[in-house]
């Protein structure tokens, strides 16, 4: 027999026997499926990251103030008062940071905004009008506070849409005036729908001047003159090396620290970011896809027991095969290709309920679901080999039958 006759063997000997075909092909479908769905889902996820940290800017440097001791307990990053509005003026210097493209200090707190008979609570946060292009926001309506603004410490501010909708419903919040501790701003301007970053809406903010910001907050206590943190902009990618190193040399010298192991700050890179969210991201999405592959390895057995079975039930079948001239390798080759054909039909069942799910299931579920075309293909190439490893041993064992002792049994 020829491969043409072979493979047309196999075929009718899966349509006969369908319903026992369509039960193995199941357990490789599952497996299938299942590594789509959570190589979707890594990858979907990293997505998802690497989105929400591209919104906090381009060739962003964070620098964020260092720790607190009281009473022996040492407080969080952040939790000092060791960043100053004169540190984010020192970064501006082209002088001394030539690298550094703009600079914005952040002074924040969360307060109750009210509008006529509405309120809403949200972030407040005192900023520089470069903030915008640090973060790359943009104004949809209105326009941007100014230097001078900032300047004057003007009761002006910027919100987001979320605080725009909660505040004043369907109207243009521009011109229009909000409490901010009791004290009223005039909207200039509303900010573009930038969605969310981590378990924090960046819609749902207010942005005031950096000095307005300080007025409203106080000016006494243990965080007076101080901000929550700077944002630098580098030049650009291949200049946020040196952008680094001209921040970290002029804060360490602005606060009279000599060892840089001492330093009351810590500058974060976005790319630092970026390459940290994506490797638990990756370790994850290989964690998913080994779970998801004993499912594939079930499905593999599940394939050997009926072709074995199979093998079993046809042993008369063989054996009058051989009787009329069928060689081992033509017994071999034909339960070769069932087994093959049963992984492949698997795999091509179980590439279509992935993308099926993985479409469907982001309307159920808050997490996008990438599809992944090398996995597509990966999954049929694997299911195609799942189906020719695990029909190896019941296609020998059937190609080594006695004609003879084949014929005699019952």
């Amino acid at each position: 027999m020829n491969w043409i006759e072979t493979t047309k063997s196999a075929l009718d000997s899966l349509v006969e026997r369908r319903t026992r075909s369509l039960l193995t092909m199941l357990g490789i479908l599952i497996g299938i499926a299942a590594v789509i769905l959570t190589v979707g889902l890594g990858e979907g996820a990293q997505n998802k990251v690497t989105s929400a940290i591209s919104s906090l800017g381009t060739n962003l440097l964070i620098i964020t103030p260092g720790s607190t001791t009281t009473g022996g307990v040492r407080g969080g990053l952040g939790s000092s008062s060791s960043l100053t509005l004169a540190d984010a003026n020192a970064l501006n210097s082209k002088v001394d940071a030539p690298d550094i493209a703009q600079v914005s200090a952040v002074l924040q707190r969360g307060l109750v905004l009210t509008a006529g008979s509405s309120n809403w609570t949200a972030p407040v946060q005192g900023v520089s009008p470069s903030y915008l292009n640090i973060r790359d926001r943009q104004v949809v309506s209105g326009q941007n506070f100014t230097q001078n603004d900032v300047t004057t410490h003007a009761d002006v501010a910027l919100i987001g849409s979320t605080v725009a909708q909660n505040l004043f419903g369907l109207s243009s919040p521009v011109g229009q005036t909000m409490n901010l501790a009791g004290v009223p701003f005039t909207v200039v301007g509303e900010l573009n729908t930038a969605g969310a970053s981590g378990s924090t809406s960046e819609d749902n903010t207010v942005l005031v001047p950096i000095t307005t910001a300080e007025d409203l907050f106080g000016s006494t206590g243990p965080y007076a003159n101080s901000v929550s943190n700077i944002l630098v902009s580098a030049k650009s990618s291949t200049s946020m090396g040196a952008a680094y190193q001209e921040a970290n040399s002029l804060l360490l010298e602005r606060h009279g620290i000599t060892n840089p192991a001492n330093a009351d700050f810590t500058i974060t890179p976005q790319t630092s970011l970026l390459s940290t969210a994506s490797s638990v991201s990756k370790a994850l999405t290989v964690l998913l896809v080994g779970i998801a592959a004993i499912a594939l390895v079930v499905g593999g057995i599940g394939v050997m027991n009926i072709m074995l079975v199979s093998v079993t039930e046809r042993i008369r079948e063989i054996g009058l095969r051989k009787a009329l001239g069928a060689t081992p390798a033509v017994i071999l080759r034909q339960f070769l290709i069932e087994a093959t054909f049963l992984g492949i039909l698997g795999g091509i069942f179980g590439v279509a309920v992935g993308v099926i799910g993985a479409l469907v299931l982001p309307h159920f579920v808050s997490q996008p679901i990438a599809i992944s075309s090398l996995a597509i293909v990966g999954s049929v190439i694997v299911a195609a080999g799942i189906g020719l490893i695990f029909g190896v041993y019941p296609a020998s064992r059937a190609a080594r039958l006695s004609p003879i002792d084949a014929l005699r049994s019952e």
